[in-house]
């Protein structure tokens, strides 16, 4: 849910995004800036209390030590969600001309502060609970994305995001969702976490749009920490989780150059979502598997 969160958030700024030097403040743009990320995060906190805290109890605060959860597929989302709520905060307050040091320091940190409240949200709600493993990897989300703007001004290697709705999805009995978006908040077995970098950016004869990706996904997980057999009354099917590694191919869709501001909107958007590729896995079964194509 909460990567979802970070997505939604991500294309309704990418939509009205491009990339440009400023030289001084923009104030409107500025204001413009803060006024929508405030108002866009208060309906979405909003709708994420409706739709994940909804009769549920409300107890003291407390802490809950998920760090083996779902194989780590959520600690991965929570840093992609602190990733990009980063890069848009910190590009945003760029565009309206705020220098690259304090960019860094009230936009980069934007991804921390933003993931917080969830967090505490947790903590005061049954069934859940504060998690320091959930604010680390928020926390190195963040600093993922600012440390690499700070060294190299640019991002050398790009966190990216895709999902499709596992095959077991299907046979869950609507546990995992039962239609895609659903699927999108419950089914961590369709998540995958990619890290994307052109180790050739120096060749003069490999395109500076060619990507390699490494990327991290699970299956086989039919509950948070070991597998239920009935859900609801209803049977699951008995699987094996296992954890999967995966090298694919990708596309840097800003390294293509085009004066069509349309279009440049649409690459810089594209860029956060890993798309569809052949892909070559490795899993904890001890496994090879090609993939023709890879969501």
């Amino acid at each position: 849910m909460k990567t979802l969160i970070s997505i939604i958030f991500l294309i309704f700024y990418l939509s009205a995004h491009t990339q440009q030097d400023t030289i001084g403040i923009n104030k409107k743009m500025l204001t413009t800036a803060i006024v929508t990320e405030a108002v866009i995060y208060t309906g979405l906190i909003s709708g994420l209390r409706y739709a994940w805290y909804k009769d549920v109890p409300r107890v003291p605060f407390h802490y809950y030590n998920d760090n083996k959860g779902y194989l780590q597929i959520d600690k991965f989302g929570h840093a992609y969600g602190a990733y990009a709520e980063s890069m848009i905060c910190y590009e945003w307050l760029r565009k309206a001309g705020v220098s690259k040091t304090k960019s860094l320091i009230y936009g980069g940190s934007m991804g921390l502060i933003l993931q917080t409240p969830i967090e505490i949200f947790d903590g005061l709600y049954q069934g859940w609970g504060f998690s320091w493993g959930d604010m680390l990897a928020n926390a190195a989300g963040s600093a993922f994305m600012v440390g690499q703007e700070w060294i190299f001004d640019e991002q050398i290697i790009v966190f990216k995001f895709s999902f499709s709705r596992s095959d077991l999805a299907e046979r869950a009995n609507g546990m995992l969702g039962d239609h895609p978006l659903e699927s999108l908040l419950y089914d961590y077995n369709g998540h995958t976490y990619w890290m994307s970098i052109n180790p050739f950016r120096n060749s003069s004869f490999i395109p500076k749009w060619f990507n390699l990706s490494l990327g991290y996904s699970a299956n086989g997980m039919l509950g948070e920490f070991e597998n239920r057999l009935t859900w609801k009354g209803r049977d699951l099917p008995e699987v094996e989780r296992y954890r999967q590694v995966l090298v694919s191919l990708d596309i840097d869709w800003t390294a293509i150059e085009t004066n069509r501001p349309f279009l440049r909107k649409l690459f810089y958007a594209m860029n956060h979502i890993k798309l569809p590729f052949p892909a070559l896995e490795y899993n904890s079964l001890g496994k090879w598997r090609f993939h023709y194509l890879y969501f």
